[in-house]
């Protein structure tokens, strides 16, 4: 013990040994020590060293280490201080006063004693099982070390933690530790383990870590929480940014809806601290993440309703309009209301009804542009402001239409200001920047709206008193080509570079557009003087953009002017500039550093003013053209006539191609209903094939039931003929069956009486139709009518004849079944009681046999009804046939005369023609004929004459 005296306490007398010398010595006794309290001692005295000494116990004592760890398991105190000691040889604590130098060398010790302790993945399952105890000075150390394990070398033991059995199960227990110590530093552990890896992202979220961490974020307090609450936000971004499934994990189970809570903020907002503006930075940066440009456009667009739905975007708008939020904080809100309105038409109508809490109260899109323009604003807030308006724009040709709208002549109101007059003002306002960004947002006001680009062509500016209003294109190009004042606060390249951008969204794919920039005749001389011109490195991407707004003329150009058709503005490039020179300069725009960096993402991010060049939606505008006015440029006026009919000939196929598509939709959709139809039918058709199924089963049962009833009532016969209280039972039952058959005759005479009624109407009918047989159609009709009821009555007194018959033979098995029971009463009676009960018997099967004769009577009466009515159904069978057969005759002679009533009319129409041709012939020899009026005038005279001499 006096050893560790000395290593751990005063001074011992004689030379002092080295530090490498204590811990080799130190290192033994762990070896060699078979009491567990000297090796206790021996770990406790290298961990004081470890820090000292980090070289040489990370050298010569981390497989004694781990030795430790492995043997020891059942004391924790040693595995405590094994872990602290390894912890302090493997962890790399920035120290202030340590130089660079000295901090690269401490990092590459800690990556080496990493490496060599991961070379057996074991050692790592080990941690990870000793995590599982819930002894604090085991559970605490072994986290740290295996934080500290994934900082050096974080995707080897990443990996190693993926393929061990539980292993990130057991890391997630840590949440869960009432010990607040081990439950921050497990959250730091996940920050590590989760960063860049999928895989382990995806479990993590699937063991229930989102329900774990809200609840810790609104244990702590939320935004207003401590550094807990920061690492739990950053454990939640390492979940769900760049992995959808996570998204899709978080959407789905309302947990966007937990987020609205965060960003409830007061009316007093002064005085923020600084971890509180650090929670609500992250918290924003969270919702960014799951409405973010790159994910999908359908997980987005989900995510963004919910948002909506769950009154998050209100909450963030109320911030947005708030008085006394931090810079910074509002900079990021307005970025994050940009993405929550990126291209979702409802949230953008929602955003456009917002209102400042200002007197008057204005919209909140003019209170955002006021400060994009305002030069005194800072760059990061106006640079969010221009990406909030951009979003807003987004896909929503209403809200274009909107913009625009305040430009217009009709809409313009004097008394406030709209948007479209803060964009004209930054648009030619001194300060290069406000140029810019209003000239973007304009050309986002235009994108991909071709009526807007044709109603921006109405705007009138009034440049001065006395002068007449330009339009704005014009005064757009009057700054770029004029030599003014104007031109010298235009000739910034910014400027400039914001002008030509908005001047090649306005023309492209506007023919209109292009004639109206072409009928200036200073345009396409300033463009090709620009792009004609050698300039500096500043100036050549000025002339890649008149270079691409030239082309833009050449590719979009309806030949309407004369002196600016295609071939002549070809001409004119191959004359004054050159076809190689003029494709060469348009290669300067993809070229510049700053094109590659704004292609990447919408939001324009730039780090100076400076360097605000491109926009992200123009660097898609330069990519579709560039190829197209290359081709353009080169092709002769033979090619653009051939293409030009390939172009005619393509859209008739088109358009053949359409027509088609529509028959085949349309044969689709009948195809569909007939489907829908035969599904239906088949539904009905096994709907009743079931019912009939089920009436058929029901028959069979009901006959089974019948047959057993049969076979149960005969047993009780053979069984009851022995006995006279049996005989009685058969009395009643024979009673019962008789009662039955009274009532069943009786409804066969109300039957038998509706049927002679019938009968008797038949009669009427047929009388009826032979008095006015002369009426064809009608006859035959009611003919077919009778023989069909005359079917009916037919069919009718066949089932009541089968039904009588069943009757008989009922009957006839009662008087068997009577006589039986009769018969055995006598032998078995004796007495005087039992004489008189067979007196009894007798009388009533007396009275029985005279109903069943009664019975016997009706049904013979009924039977010879029967046959009446067989005659008399016989008899108008044959009257029926007899009308039928006139009915014919008299259509046979009515054919017959109006065929010969045709002939005559034919032979007078052929007598008539040749009178009046002999009547023509005669005129024509000079002979007087009288014509018909005349012949009847004469008549008529003869017949006046005549009528007096009769009176005389």
């Amino acid at each position: 013990m006096n050893f560790f005296r000395g290593v751990m306490g005063g001074q011992a007398a004689g030379p002092q040994p080295s530090g490498a010398e204590t811990i080799q010595k130190l290192c033994d006794r762990v070896a060699s020590s078979t009491l567990l309290e000297d090796r206790r001692d021996a770990v406790r005295a290298l961990k004081s060293l470890s820090k000292k000494y980090r070289m040489e116990v990370g050298t010569q004592a981390m497989d004694h280490l781990i030795n430790i760890l492995q043997t020891d398991r059942s004391d924790s105190e040693i595995l405590g201080y094994a872990l602290d000691t390894l912890y302090n040889i493997i962890c790399n604590d920035e120290e202030e006063e340590q130089d660079e130098a000295a901090q690269k060398q401490a990092d590459d010790l800690g990556a080496q004693f990493t490496d060599q302790f991961i070379q057996d993945p074991e050692h790592v399952t080990l941690l990870l099982t000793l995590l599982e105890e819930f002894d604090f000075h085991v559970r605490w150390p072994g986290v740290k070390l295996l934080t500290a394990l994934l900082k050096n070398q974080g995707p080897q033991v990443q990996g190693v933690i993926l393929v061990s059995p539980m292993g990130v199960s057991r890391l997630m227990d840590l949440l869960a530790d009432s010990r607040e110590v081990i439950r921050n530093d497990g959250l730091l552990l996940l920050q590590q383990l989760t960063k860049s890896n999928a895989a382990i992202q995806k479990i993590v979220a699937f063991e229930n870590a989102f329900e774990r961490l809200l609840d810790i974020i609104t244990e702590e307090g939320s935004s207003d929480g401590g550094i807990v609450v920061e690492d739990c936000l950053l454990l939640l971004l390492n979940l769900l940014k760049n992995n959808s499934s996570n998204q899709n994990f978080f959407k789905e189970g309302s947990y966007i809806q937990r987020m609205k809570p965060w960003f409830e903020v007061g009316d007093d907002n002064s005085g923020w601290s600084a971890q509180k503006v650090t929670n609500l930075h992250l918290m924003l940066q969270l919702v960014r993440v799951m409405v973010s440009p790159v994910n999908s456009p359908g997980a987005t667009a989900s995510c963004q309703k919910s948002m909506y739905q769950c009154g998050l975007l209100q909450q963030l708008c109320t911030i947005l309009m708030a008085t006394g939020v931090p810079a910074d904080i509002l900079t990021e809100t307005i970025n994050t209301v940009s993405e929550v309105i990126r291209g979702s038409q409802v949230n953008q109508d929602y955003f456009a009804s917002v209102n400042a809490p200002s007197n008057p109260p204005r919209p909140a899109i003019v209170v955002l542009l006021m400060s994009m323009v305002n030069e005194r604003q800072p760059f990061v807030l106006r640079c969010a402001v221009l990406y909030c308006f951009q979003c807003f724009l987004y896909k929503n040709q209403k809200g274009q239409g909107e913009i625009v709208a305040t430009l217009l002549p009709s809409t313009i109101d004097a008394n406030s200001i709209s948007a479209g007059q803060l964009l004209c003002g930054g648009l030619f306002s001194a300060d290069s920047l406000s140029n810019w960004c209003a000239a973007v947002a304009l050309a986002h006001a235009l994108q991909d709206n071709l009526t807007q680009k044709e109603q921006l062509l109405r705007v009138q500016l009034a440049t001065s008193l006395g002068k007449p209003p330009v339009s704005l294109l014009q005064q757009c190009t009057n700054i770029l080509s004029q030599g003014d004042k104007i031109v010298r606060r235009g000739s910034k390249v910014q400027t400039r570079v914001g002008l030509l951008m908005l001047l090649c969204t306005w023309i492209s794919n506007c023919p209109i557009a292009v004639t109206h920039f072409l009928h200036n005749q200073e345009n396409v001389p300033f463009l090709t003087a620009q792009i004609s011109e050698n300039l500096g490195e500043d100036e050549r991407l000025v002339q890649g953009l008149c270079a691409l707004l030239l082309g833009i003329c050449i590719y979009y150009n309806d030949n309407s002017l004369e002196n600016y058709t295609k071939e002549k503005l070809k001409q004119l490039i191959e004359k004054r500039i050159g076809k190689e020179n003029f494709v060469e300069k348009l290669g300067f725009i993809t070229k510049h550093e700053l094109y590659s960096r704004a292609a990447q993402k919408p939001q324009p991010v730039f780090p100076s003013p400076e360097q605000m060049l491109f926009d992200h939606e123009f660097t898609k505008l330069v990519k579709e053209l560039e190829g197209v006015i290359t081709k353009a440029v080169h092709k002769s006026s033979e090619e653009e006539k051939k293409e030009e009919e390939v172009k005619k000939t393509l859209e008739q196929h088109d358009n053949i191609v359409t027509q088609y598509k529509e028959l085949i939709r349309e044969q689709d959709a009948q195809i569909q209903e007939l489907k829908e139809q035969v599904a239906s039918m088949t539904t009905q058709n096994e709907q009743m094939q079931n019912t009939v199924t089920q009436q058929l089963s029901q028959i069979q049962q009901h006959k089974d039931q019948y047959n057993i009833l049969k076979l149960k009532l005969g047993k009780d016969n053979q069984s009851q003929s022995n006995s006279q209280g049996e005989s009685s039972q058969v009395n009643g039952l024979q009673t019962e069956e008789l009662t039955q058959l009274r009532e069943e005759v009786e409804e066969l005479r109300k039957q038998h009486s509706l049927l002679q009624t019938q009968l008797s109407d038949k009669d009427a009918l047929i009388n009826t139709l032979q008095s006015e047989k002369a009426e064809g159609s009608a006859a035959g009709s009611d003919n077919t009518e009778l023989l069909k009821e005359l079917e009916a009555l037919r069919s009718q007194v066949q089932s009541q004849s089968a039904e009588i018959t069943q009757m008989k033979t009922e009957r006839q098995e009662l008087l068997r079944r009577a006589e039986a029971g009769s018969s055995d009463a006598v032998s078995s009676s004796d007495g005087s009681s039992d004489a008189a009960k067979i007196t009894e018997v007798e009388s009533r099967l007396a009275a029985q046999t005279t109903e069943t004769e009664k019975l016997k009577e009706e049904a013979k009466s009924l039977s010879q009804s029967r046959a009446e009515l067989e005659q008399q159904l016989a008899s108008a069978n044959s009257t029926v046939a007899i009308l039928q057969t006139e009915k014919t005759k008299l259509q046979t002679e009515v054919q017959e005369s109006k065929k010969e009533q045709d002939d005559l009319l034919m032979l007078l129409a052929d007598q008539d023609q040749k009178i009046h041709s002999l009547k023509q012939r005669l005129k024509d020899l000079g002979e007087t004929v009288d014509d018909e009026d005349d012949l009847d005038a004469r008549d008529q005279t003869d017949d006046d004459y005549e009528e007096d001499e009769d009176e005389d």
